[in-house]
């Protein structure tokens, strides 16, 4: 690659993730105003756990938690994506001729529709979710929609992401760390709807103040770092942008923290991941990337098999993280370990891709 395209990848990639970051902590203030002036929050806090009881555990360490803090912050994140890469295709319709502008337009065809595709309409979900969750209502005890539902919509989605790749894109095959590519045929598509699933499971890494941004602050950087030496230049800028808009939200969620992400943010997220993992062919290697939510999720299932096989928990807790708070620890403690585990699995993961 010459020395310019190199400096102008290095300026989309970064310094559209810088723009992002900074166009999203402008708008956070106008958002929390919206959520604090429409009252987007539980007024009557269920603390249940997936298994539809009650969470005791949980709802003892929260019961200092105050009950006026919005969720839908997830809004912050993809609205701020969705607001960068249309400014950048309108700028680079305008200025046609103009190198810089058609550089910087990262919305393409074979790299950025589909993972832009998957962020909104999950995340018009999950928004849907976190108002009905606020209103009470949806058919879950707790508010919103009920797990079961949640899942099959994910499947749904899941469902045309796998039919884009596997018959628009004759993708049929993954590759395998050190092994090379694996071909699949129709067991790709089967495959992929696990995979966004799986991912979206993990979405029970939120529950502490700053603990969600950051995790997937580090995996979108893995992520956008594969694509970036794949020479998938706008798949990278595209996750270099959820990054910096991730981390803004960040900056309002750390403790005390101004609102959560909620499902619109979480779903939005896992789903996206999936799709820019599979994009990457880097889908083997996601769990080491992602690999905080894999724990989390895991300990949960675990959870509720050794409750119901066993009579007893192993947790005292699920997710993990809320064990270490029983345990004593400090939420600051459990969030920045968290943070320092998936940074460090982030880097394993993109190596392991990368050498491979």
């Amino acid at each position: 690659m010459e020395n310019g395209a190199l400096v102008l990848n290095v300026l989309k990639v970064f310094g559209l993730s810088a723009f992002s970051f900074f166009i999203a902590l402008l708008a956070a203030p106008l958002i929390i105003n919206r959520l604090y002036r429409y009252k987007m929050w539980v007024s009557k806090k269920k603390h249940i756990a997936i298994t539809g009881e009650e969470a005791s555990v949980v709802k003892s360490l929260r019961k200092d938690e105050p009950l006026t803090i919005p969720r839908m912050g997830g809004v912050l994140i993809w609205g701020s994506l969705f607001l960068v890469i249309l400014l950048f295709w309108i700028l680079s319709n305008i200025f046609s001729g103009s190198p810089l502008f058609t550089k910087l337009n990262f919305l393409s065809r074979s790299q950025t529709w589909l993972p832009l595709f998957t962020l909104v309409s999950a995340s018009l979900i999950g928004l849907a979710d976190d108002f009905l969750h606020v209103k009470g209502s949806g058919g879950y005890i707790a508010g919103g929609l009920d797990l079961k539902k949640r899942i099959l919509l994910v499947a749904l989605l899941g469902a045309v992401g796998a039919w884009w790749f596997y018959i628009r894109l004759g993708e049929s095959s993954i590759m395998v760390p050190f092994l090379g590519e694996v071909e699949l045929g129709l067991f790709y598509i089967p495959l992929f709807i696990g995979a966004m699933i799986g991912t979206f499971s993990g979405g029970v890494i939120d529950g502490i103040d700053g603990l969600s941004g950051g995790v997937f602050a580090s995996i979108f950087a893995a992520y956008g770092g594969i694509a970036f030496f794949h020479n998938q230049i706008d798949l990278a800028a595209f996750s270099g942008v959820i990054v910096g808009a991730t981390l803004a939200f960040l900056w309002f969620n750390i403790p005390p923290a101004r609102f959560y992400m909620g499902e619109t943010g979480i779903m939005g997220l896992t789903t996206t991941l999936t799709v820019i993992a599979f994009l990457t062919k880097a889908v083997i290697v996601l769990p080491i990337i992602a690999f905080p939510l894999v724990l989390a999720s895991g300990s949960c299932i675990l959870q509720i098999f050794s409750k119901k096989f066993r009579g007893k928990k192993i947790f005292l807790a699920a997710p993990i993280h809320h064990h270490f708070e029983a345990k004593g620890w400090p939420p600051y403690k459990v969030t920045m370990r968290f943070w320092v585990l998936g940074a460090v699995f982030a880097i394993i993961g993109m190596v392991i891709a990368l050498i491979s």
